[in-house]
C-alpha cells in the first residue's frame, strides 16, 4: 500500500531522506518493515520546493522501482530543499503503471500523497467524479483512487483561494468525510485506508485514517526537533524532544534515534511555518457530518 516521507525545516539534500537513512524511502521500496508484501517497486515520486525559484514544487515521478534509478540517485545527491515529499508505489486494482499515477500530485503551490485504499473505489469513482468541480476535474491525470481523493482536496481548498494551514486542514478532513458519506451512500461494505500528506511548501498536515474495526490503520510516525541530519550513514534529529524547527512525517522511522512516535488512529496533525504541530482527531460520524 505504498510509504512516503514528508520534511519540513531547515534546508537538506533531499539524498538525506531518500538515499543515507537506515531505513530511506528507497530501502522501504524493497524492505518495507511495516507491510505484509515488502515490495513497494511501482513507481516513485519527489516533490519539493524551492521558493526563491516559485511557489509551485518541481517534481519529479518515474514508473521505475526507487532502488533502479540512477537519475533519483544523482538528483538527491546534490538537490536541497526545506520541504520535501517523497512517495514509493505499490499499484493497487485502481490504477496500472504510468507515471501520471505516480505520486506526489500537484495543484498550484500544494503537493499531495497518499499510502492506502479507498474501498469499493470501483463503484465510488462515477458519484464522486460528478460531484467535482470542472477544475478538479481537471486535475485528475491519471485513474488512480489516490488522486480521486486528490481531487476533493482541490475542490476544498478553491473555497479558501487564501490557503493557509486551516485551509489545508479543512480540505482534508472534509475529503476523508467525502469518502466515508460516498460509502454509506453506496453500500459499500471494505474499509478505507486513508493515510494523507498535503503541503503548500510552508505548512502542512497529515493524517492517518481508517474505517477499519479493531485495526489502527496503515502506519505512519511523527518525529520532531532542532535539525535533522546525516553523517557517514548515521541520521539522527537533534534535540527531538524541543519539537520545534524540523518535522519529519513517514510511514515508517527512517532511522533508529528516539524521538518516532505514531499517530493516533483516526487523528490529523498540522505543521505550522515554524515546525509547531497541533493533533486533531478525524471524526466522520453523520453528526459531525
Amino acid at each position: 500500500m505504498c510509504r512516503f516521507t514528508m520534511y519540513l525545516g531547515p534546508t537538506i539534500r533531499l539524498a538525506s531522506l531518500v538515499v543515507e537513512p537506515k531505513n530511506s524511502i528507497i530501502h522501504q521500496s524493497f524492505h518495507s518493515k511495516d507491510q505484509e508484501d515488502p515490495l513497494n517497486g511501482d513507481g516513485f515520486g519527489i516533490a519539493w520546493y524551492v521558493p526563491e525559484l516559485a511557489p509551485e514544487p518541481a517534481l519529479f515521478r518515474s514508473v521505475t522501482p526507487a532502488w533502479n534509478n540512477s537519475n533519483l540517485l544523482e538528483l538527491a545527491r546534490v538537490v536541497k530543499s526545506n520541504v520535501i515529499l517523497a512517495h514509493v508505489r505499490a499499484a493497487s486494482k485502481h490504477g496500472g503503471q504510468s507515471e501520471a499515477n505516480c505520486h506526489p500530485f500537484r495543484w498550484g503551490r500544494y503537493s499531495f500523497m497518499h499510502n492506502g485504499d479507498v474501498g469499493g473505489f470501483a463503484k465510488l469513482r462515477r458519484p464522486l467524479l460528478a460531484g467535482l468541480s470542472d477544475e478538479a476535474f481537471e486535475v485528475i491525470e491519471g485513474n488512480t483512487d489516490s488522486e480521486h481523493v486528490f481531487g476533493l482536496v482541490v475542490d476544498e481548498l478553491r473555497k479558501h483561494p487564501h490557503g493557509g494551514l486551516e485551509a489545508m486542514a479543512t480540505a482534508m478532513a472534509k475529503a476523508v468525510l467525502r469518502i466515508v458519506e460516498l460509502g454509506r451512500e453506496h453500500g459499500i461494505g471494505e474499509p478505507h485506508y486513508l493515510n494523507l500528506a498535503l503541503s503548500d511548501g510552508s505548512e502542512a498536515v497529515a493524517c492517518r485514517y481508517t474505517t477499519h474495526e479493531g485495526y489502527d490503520g496503515e502506519s505512519l510516525f511523527v518525529h520532531t526537533g532542532r535539525i535533522y541530519v546525516c553523517s557517514k550513514g548515521e541520521c539522527r534529529m537533534l534535540a527531538p524532544t524541543r519539537g520545534h524547527g524540523c518535522v519529519l512525517i513517514s510511514s515508517e522511522p527512517l532511522s533508529d534515534d528516539q524521538g518516532w512516535h505514531p499517530l493516533p488512529r483516526n487523528s490529523m496533525v498540522l505543521v505550522d511555518r515554524d515546525g509547531k504541530l497541533e493533533s486533531r482527531p478525524i471524526d466522520p460520524s453523520p453528526e459531525n457530518a
